[in-house]
């Protein structure tokens, strides 16, 4: 089973940028699509970013679309998601996951192990 540990949440003001990363277990990193994904309070979890096995193609949610970007090294078995002008709408808890499969997908019953989470806070 893989484990994925995510890093770099923390409070910022609006504006502010953070990077995310996940630091995958295992050797089979880069066998899968990954993706990102936020719950805030009282809502449902929604998809944020996905990323194809080889990083050729991606998919952003339209409420992150130009503020946003997810890479990969696969040597490093890390997924990341810069996120630049960030916005109090942004607050959330924001978790890694793996999917199922090569290609980038955007239902989270596609991805079959997931981190933790961390926090991101937007202050405005």
């Amino acid at each position: 089973q893989v484990q994925l540990v995510e890093s770099g949440g923390g409070a910022v003001q609006a504006g502010g940028s953070l990077r995310l990363s996940c630091a995958a277990s295992g050797r089979t990193f880069g066998r899968y699509a990954m993706g990102w994904f936020r719950q805030a309070p009282g809502k449902e979890r929604e998809i944020v970013a996905a990323i194809s096995w080889s990083g050729g193609s991606t998919y952003y949610a339209d409420s992150v679309k130009g503020r946003f970007t997810i890479s990969r090294d696969n040597a490093k078995s890390t997924v990341y998601l810069q996120m630049n002008s960030l916005k109090p709408e942004d607050t959330a808890v924001y978790y890694c996951a793996r999917g199922t499969g090569l290609v980038v997908t955007t239902e989270a019953r596609d991805f079959g192990s997931w981190g933790q989470g961390t926090q991101v806070t937007v202050s405005s």
